[in-house]
C-alpha cells in the first residue's frame, strides 16, 4: 500500500502529563503527577518494590565494557545442504535441466512438497521411477529430524524438538485455536540477543537457520495436521479466547483476516482450517538478525503452489526486540505481514537491562521504527510486553507506555501484555492477576487498545520465552 493512501492516525489531543520527565528517566512520577489511578489500584502499586533484572542459574556473557554481549553475525560454520525451499521455482527448473531432467519434473516435485507435504519418493508415483530418487536426493535433502514431540493434555498444542543436519536443536510449537492453526517457528539456532528472562537467550547463537529449515517446520507441521495429530481446542480454551489475544492474533482484526487467509485450508465441517493458517516468528532466535533468510522463507510461505505454500502474508507475524535498521528495511518489503515489537519496558533505564539491544537502539528509536512500519504499510503494529512481577508492571510504566504511543498518534498500535512464562530454576514470575488487570485497564483508560495474551503451552514449556531445545 502506498504511504499516501494510508489512513493517518488521529492526532493525540492529550498534552504531556505532569511527572513525564521522571518517568522517562525510569523513575515513578512524583506525587500528583501522571494519570489518576483506578480505585483501589494506586496504593498497592506505589508500595510494591522495584526489582531489577538479573540472570539466574547461568552466567550472562558480557562484552569488554561490561555490558551484556550481543551477537548479530553468525559464527563461521558449515551450512545446511541447498533445498528446494531455498530456491525460486525458476531456479528449481534451471537446476533440473542442468541435471539433464525436464524442468517440468521440478514443478511436480514442488507440488509434492508444498501441497502434499511429502519428501517420500515412494509417494511420488507421477514422477518417472528412473529419476525419482535422484530428484529427491538433489532437491529434498533431509533438514529437520524429529527428536521428540510433547502434547498438551487436551491435544490442541504440540511442541516439536528438531535436530538439524549438524546436530543443532531447535523447537517449534503448533496450536489449534477456534478458527485458525498457528505455528510458532524458530529462525536461529539459539539467540544472540542475550535477554536475561528468555530461556533461548541462555544458549547464545549457534548459527542462522536456512530459509528451507524455517519453511520445513511448516511443512512438517502440516503433515502432522493431515495425519490427525492435532486435536480441536476444548470449550474452556475457546471461552478463554474471548478474553485473550491468541498467538497469531496480534491485532484485534487479525482473526477475520486469518480466517479469510485460510482459504483452501478451511474445513467444510466448520472445525477450522486443516493446515497452518498463521505463522509467528516468536520461536528461537531474533528473526531480523537473520534477515535475508527469513525474508526468503516468508516469500516461500506466501508464493502460490508450486512456487510455495500459498499462505496469506496477513497471517504472518514477525517479532523483534528492536533492530531498528532492519525494522525500517522490513517496511519497504511490500508485504502486508504483521509486525510486532517486543518492548517489555517503555523506559531506557529498565529496558537497557531487560533487553540488551536497547544499548544500541533506545526504546523511542524502536517505537519510531514501529510507527514508520505503520506509516509505510498501513498495517497496525503490535507491542509485546511480558508482565514480570514487581519489575515492569507498575502503573506508571503503563502511563509512560501510553504517553509514548499516543504521542505518535492514535489507531496505529495494539498492545499485547503477556504474563511471563516461567523457565526452570528462575524466581522470575508473572505479575499477579489483579496487577495485570490494573495494567491493562490503565492502558485502555488512556486510549491504547490492549488485549492480554493467551499463554498456551506452558505445561510443555512451549510458551513464549520457554523454548530452550534441550533433549532432557
Amino acid at each position: 500500500m502506498s504511504p499516501s493512501k494510508n489512513p493517518r492516525p488521529e492526532p493525540s489531543s492529550s498534552a504531556p502529563k505532569q511527572g513525564s520527565a521522571r518517568r522517562a528517566a525510569g523513575q515513578p512520577p512524583a506525587t500528583g503527577g501522571g494519570s489518576k489511578a483506578p480505585a483501589g489500584g494506586s496504593n498497592a502499586d506505589s508500595s510494591r518494590p522495584q526489582i531489577r533484572p538479573k540472570a539466574e542459574g547461568w552466567q550472562q556473557p558480557m562484552d569488554a565494557e561490561g555490558r551484556p554481549k550481543l551477537q548479530f553475525a553468525q559464527p563461521k560454520v558449515k551450512q545446511p545442504p541447498k533445498h528446494l525451499a531455498d530456491m525460486t521455482l525458476d531456479e528449481r527448473v534451471t537446476k533440473a535441466k542442468e541435471l539433464g531432467i525436464s524442468g517440468f519434473r521440478a514443478k511436480q516435485l514442488s507440488v509434492h512438497y508444498f501441497r502434499h507435504y511429502t519428501a517420500d519418493p515412494d509417494q511420488m508415483t507421477d514422477l518417472p521411477a528412473e529419476t525419482r530418487e535422484q530428484l529427491v536426493e538433489e532437491f529434498l535433502p533431509p533438514l529437520l529430524t524429529e527428536v521428540r514431540r510433547l502434547k498438551t493434555d487436551d491435544g490442541a498444542t504440540i511442541k516439536f524438538l528438531w535436530r538439524l543436519f549438524d546436530g543443532a536443536l531447535v523447537e517449534s510449537v503448533l496450536m489449534r485455536y477456534r478458527s485458525r492453526i498457528t505455528l510458532c517457528i524458530s529462525s536461529q539456532c539459539g539467540c544472540g540477543m542475550n535477554c536475561p528472562f528468555c530461556a533461548t537467550g541462555q544458549n547464545g547463537l549457534t548459527r542462522n537457520m536456512s530459509s528451507a529449515e524455517i519453511v520445513d517446520q511448516i511443512v512438517q507441521a502440516n503433515r502432522a495436521i493431515a495425519a490427525g495429530e492435532l486435536d480441536a481446542p476444548n470449550a474452556a480454551e475457546i471461552a478463554e479466547e474471548q478474553d485473550h489475544a491468541a498467538l497469531g492474533e496480534e491485532t484485534d482484526f487479525a482473526e477475520s483476516e486469518a480466517s479469510a487467509a485460510a482459504g483452501k485450508g478451511a474445513s467444510s465441517s466448520g472445525v477450522g482450517p486443516q493446515r497452518v493458517s498463521n505463522i509467528v516468528f516468536m520461536g528461537m532466535g531474533e528473526p531480523l538478525a537473520n534477515y535475508k533468510r527469513v525474508m526468503n522463507a516468508v516469500r516461500r510461505m506466501v508464493d502460490p503452489a508450486p512456487e510455495g505454500l500459498g499462505m496469506s502474508a496477513r497471517g504472518i507475524t514477525i517479532s523483534t526486540v528492536g533492530l531498528v535498521p532492519a525494522i525500517r528495511k522490513l517496511a519497504d518489503e511490500n508485504l502486508p505481514i504483521t509486525f510486532a515489537l517486543s518492548l517489555h519496558a517503555p523506559d531506557d533505564e529498565l529496558r537497557d537491562e531487560l533487553i540488551p539491544v536497547n544499548s544500541r537502539w533506545k526504546a523511542d528509536e524502536a517505537i519510531d521504527a514501529a510507527y514508520h512500519y505503520y506509516e509505510t504499510t498501513g498495517r497496525r503494529v503490535s507491542i509485546e510486553y511480558a508482565l514480570i512481577k514487581d519489575m515492569n508492571d507498575h502503573l506508571w510504566r503503563a502511563e509512560l507506555l501510553a504517553e509514548k504511543l499516543n504521542a505518535r498518534g492514535r489507531g496505529w498500535v495494539h498492545v499485547n501484555p503477556i504474563p511471563l512464562n516461567p523457565t526452570p530454576g528462575s524466581i522470575w514470575t508473572s505479575s499477579e492477576p489483579e496487577v495485570m488487570r490494573a495494567f491493562v485497564n490503565r492502558l485502555e483508560s488512556l486510549g491504547v487498545p490492549t488485549t492480554l495474551r493467551d499463554t498456551r503451552g506452558k505445561e510443555i514449556d512451549g510458551a513464549c520465552g520457554q523454548l530452550a531445545a534441550a533433549e532432557d
